[in-house]
């Protein structure tokens, strides 16, 4: 038995026709495969398939609140017993997990058929997903764009209707990003909401945190209530909600108070398809009776700019050292791409109190964008800076990659100095919208409300104050409501 409009199925319909024992989890695999097979060559969002375990469960799955619904796993971080965790990088290709993250153990409590790895830069730090591992993923709605990155190949996976919905990570727009480049919706939860247990209390100085991307609001909800379970040993704390995500989904937001702004926060000049979207939202949210005012939370554009980046390095520093460590070798930049060994290097000869400074620095913007929250409910801004990148645009030119092989032979302090304060420049301006929510904790989304004449999707940046997910979820149904996205499809999948 196949079903016929598994294409048009939200995780949460899929659930609901396996609770009713319309249709067996083996028949939903058996659908999730087919797609795999028949629609990822021309996008290589599947990375790792895990068909033969995932059959050998279908029978046997826990009665959770999502039982029978095939689902899709970033190749990053997250680990799965007795299957590979590559981070796309040459030295983990073979590195097989010897127990699973406690969020994958969620989710197949939960159960969830999960089949396959998607495709991410190495480590997690492009914007874009063109890793030399594994090469590039294509956007399901023009394969000759990006779909974003880290998580680009669970957005171009969930956007090609492979599966419903799909892991992810955000550690500077990972999620929203993707989100915005294929038309998703994707929520990055709060510093702290969802466990990295037990491999890490955190990544990144706290800027990551893990989710999924989907089709519909009440799917996010739905795999938060999973997620968001209290975790012995966690780093920070984190404002709990009093009833289940899910019942947040169709609440009376009221009347809220909302800031907007047309500009990007971080580099360079909005794109007008980018202001289009966020205008589109400003009058949704008029229309529906929001008190909306253009307004901007404070913060140095670029301390801020420096301090995401010196935090980045020295994770990525970390990253390196580790691969580099349990594959038995010292790190040398042959084994990594060029980016990541700038990186690395920087990180490398950034001083201790460097870091600490950056630190003070995000510090006392998340206090002063705090206060901003106190009078303003929501910030609306773009979500990317413009629309998706052609595959190969935003890689190193040969002058790029000739300046970073001197560097790698050099290895001087103000010639990295010098890369540290240009990293803010052109590059970031495709991608400059995100990056203070991972700085400061608080939740953010892109909400998917605008095609361009391309018919390329636009995605809209909600943020909210630390800890209110709530009010982020019921907004975002609000707006499902009155600008319904999910019958929006690729071609490919029409």
């Amino acid at each position: 038995m196949h079903l016929s409009d598994y294409d048009d199925r939200d995780a949460t319909s899929l659930a609901e026709l396996v609770s009713k024992g319309e249709i067996a989890p083996k028949e939903l695999l058996e659908d999730a495969i087919e797609r795999i097979e028949a629609r990822n060559p021309a996008l290589n969002a599947v990375v790792h398939t895990m068909y033969d375990r995932a059959r050998g469960r279908a029978d046997k799955l826990p009665d959770g609140p999502l039982k029978g619904v095939p689902f899709l796993v970033k190749d990053l971080k997250l680990k799965i017993a007795g299957e590979p965790t590559t981070n796309s990088t040459k030295l983990e290709v073979g590195n097989i997990a010897k127990r699973s993250s406690v969020t994958a153990d969620r989710y197949e409590a939960a159960g969830l058929q999960i089949i396959g790895k998607t495709n991410t830069p190495e480590f997690g730090i492009m914007g874009i997903t063109e890793s030399a591992l594994r090469g590039p993923c294509r956007n399901p709605w023009n394969t000759d764009h990006t779909p974003g990155g880290s998580s680009g190949g669970s957005s171009a996976a969930v956007a090609a209707r492979m599966v419903p919905a799909a892991h992810s990570g955000d550690g500077g727009g990972s999620i929203r990003i993707p989100a915005s480049h294929t038309g998703l919706f994707g929520l990055k939860p709060t510093r702290g909401r969802v466990t990295m247990a037990p491999f890490a209390g955190e990544a990144w100085g706290g800027f990551v945190q893990e989710h999924v991307l989907c089709r519909s609001v009440r799917d996010s909800a739905a795999f938060l209530d999973i997620e968001d379970v209290v975790t012995p040993g966690e780093p920070y704390g984190v404002p709990r909600n009093d009833r289940p995500w899910l019942e947040e989904v169709g609440a009376d937001p009221g009347k809220l108070r909302v800031a907007f702004t047309r500009e990007n926060l971080y580099a360079g000049e909005p794109h007008p398809d980018c202001v289009a979207g966020v205008d589109k939202a400003v009058q949704l949210l008029k229309d529906m009776g929001h008190e909306v005012v253009e307004a901007m939370p404070p913060f140095d554009k670029a301390k801020m700019v420096h301090a995401y980046f010196l935090t980045v390095a020295t994770g990525i520093a970390w990253f390196v050292e580790d691969t580099s460590r349990r594959a038995g070798r010292k790190p040398r930049a042959s084994d990594y791409e060029p980016a990541t060994w700038l990186l690395s290097q920087i990180g490398h000869k950034a001083k201790s109190w460097e870091l600490l400074d950056a630190q003070v620095t995000m510090q006392r913007t998340g206090r002063e964008v705090g206060d901003f929250f106190e009078t303003h409910d929501l910030f609306v801004s773009p979500a990317v800076g413009r629309p998706p990148a052609r595959i190969g645009e935003l890689l190193p030119t040969s002058s790029e990659n000739a300046q970073l092989a001197l560097l790698r032979t050099m290895n001087v302090r103000p010639l990295l100095d010098l890369s540290l304060a240009k990293m803010g420049d052109s590059k970031l301006s495709w991608t400059p919208n995100t990056q203070l929510f991972n700085q400061t904790g608080q939740p953010a989304m892109s909400v998917p409300l605008h095609w361009n004449d391309a018919g390329l999707p636009i995605g809209v940046q909600f943020a909210s104050r630390f800890g209110d997910e709530a009010t982020l979820f019921r907004i975002a149904a609000e707006l499902e409501k009155a600008a319904p996205w999910a019958d929006r499809k690729p071609a490919s999948v029409s």
